[in-house]
């Protein structure tokens, strides 16, 4: 799509929502002009036009924490973008991994509408820990360590699965169970691999 497809507002801007194209996490809503607009396409990393300074700005130039565009898309009527981008770092100046970490309404967040919500629960903290970096967590310690000792995780895991099994312990396979689910989810992040895309798979199969 050209630039001039977008539909600018009166002040030159479109808003561009952010969102990792992992985990599908919102992680801040910026705006671009012309400029940004055609920077980010040209360079594959997101630029922003602040309204407060009133001047083009590339996303991580001097915190490091980059979010390279994976693809961006415009609504139906071509006056708003979401961009799905994997990031390097927090999105929020406040050094969180997104700018949408705090909720008006989290008695209602947290109750499950389905048994499978813990996992977009738990993919996003993985994410989170992963841009964030938090000194003491051990998924941090895991994404420190590198992709060999997740690996080796997974394997140790599955293995005590099998034992599990083999031992006809219902209550063993069942933590076991959720630590190999824990660590593939650490190895996916880690991969760049979305659960959606395993999901998919899953579904084609079926």
């Amino acid at each position: 799509m050209s630039q001039t497809s977008i539909q600018f507002n009166e002040q030159g801007l479109v808003p561009a929502i952010v969102q990792d194209a992992i985990s599908k996490e919102v992680l801040t809503l910026a705006y671009m002009n012309e400029e940004s607009y055609g920077k980010s396409l040209e360079t594959r990393e997101t630029w922003f036009y602040s309204r407060s300074r009133q001047e083009l700005w590339h996303k991580g130039a001097t915190s490091g924490n980059t979010q390279k565009i994976v693809d961006m898309r415009y609504d139906c009527d071509q006056d708003a973008l979401l961009v799905l981008v994997v990031p390097a770092g927090p999105a929020c100046h406040e050094g969180t991994y997104t700018c949408f970490s705090k909720s008006l309404m989290q008695e209602n967040v947290e109750e499950k509408n389905n048994r499978f919500d813990i996992l977009n629960v738990l993919e996003k903290i993985i994410a989170e820990r992963e841009t964030e970096m938090p000194e003491g967590s051990y998924t941090t310690y895991l994404f420190e360590e590198g992709v060999d000792k997740i690996l080796k995780k997974v394997g140790e895991e599955a293995a005590e699965v099998i034992i599990a099994a083999k031992n006809r312990d219902p209550e063993e396979l069942k933590w076991e169970s959720a630590d190999l689910l824990y660590h593939l989810l650490v190895l996916l992040r880690e991969q760049k691999l979305p659960l959606d895309e395993v999901l998919s798979a899953l579904e084609k199969r079926r």
